[in-house]
């Protein structure tokens, strides 16, 4: 496929599916929330529409893995499902569901995998201007790492920003706030250091950086 081609259409095989997969969840979960009187998460799906046009725009420019974009998609569906699914046994939303008692939370797992999944997707965008020596260096991760991080404090804002807009929803505290800041640099963390282990096993030692 050419550049034009990519231009005007980029999405390749297989990808349709996704696209289309993606748009309608998006499209029942605003039906649902309206039906249900959950007019609240309408914020937040305002917010992933965002997100989507923000990826498609990436995918435009660097040409994203399927994979990626496949985990982005689950992100989103484990994202609305928290915020929607209601837990008949406690009667709050599965966010706030304790999977280990008084350790982690469904929303902290979601946090720490979500960020990682940012981090590979900069990774991606980075690679795509960087010389490919450098696509496994510590730096080129790290910045990765960075960006997610970035985004996961935007992410935060965003939940503030919420707060201030619509009289009830599920943020949280500020304790919540600052966790979910700590399970974003985690997710990010560990993301750089598997793409680092696994994208340098994969590449001869000759076409790494050399160090100083």
């Amino acid at each position: 496929m050419n550049r034009t081609d990519r231009r005007l259409f980029p999405l390749r095989r297989g990808e349709r599916l996704l696209a289309g997969l993606s748009t309608t969840g998006l499209a029942a979960a605003a039906v649902l929330a309206v039906t249900s009187g959950g007019k609240e998460f309408l914020f937040y799906i305002a917010v992933v529409a965002l997100i989507m046009v923000g990826v498609f725009l990436i995918h435009r420019r660097v040409n994203l893995s399927h994979a990626s974009l496949w985990a982005l998609f689950a992100w989103a569906v484990l994202h609305m499902l928290g915020g929607m699914w209601v837990l008949p046994s406690t009667g709050d939303v599965l966010y706030n569901f304790w999977l280990i008692p008084c350790f982690l939370k469904y929303d902290q797992l979601i946090h720490a995998y979500g960020f990682g999944i940012t981090a590979w997707v900069a990774w991606q965008a980075l690679c795509s201007i960087a010389r490919p020596e450098f696509h496994g260096s510590a730096g080129l991760l790290s910045a990765a790492a960075l960006a997610a991080m970035g985004l996961g404090a935007l992410n935060e804002v965003i939940e503030f920003t919420a707060t201030k807009l619509v009289e009830k929803t599920n943020v949280g505290d500020y304790d919540n706030n600052a966790w979910d800041l700590v399970f974003n640099m985690t997710g990010a963390v560990l993301a750089a250091l598997v793409i680092g282990v696994v994208h340098n096993s994969r590449t001869p030692s000759g076409q790494r950086p050399r160090r100083a």
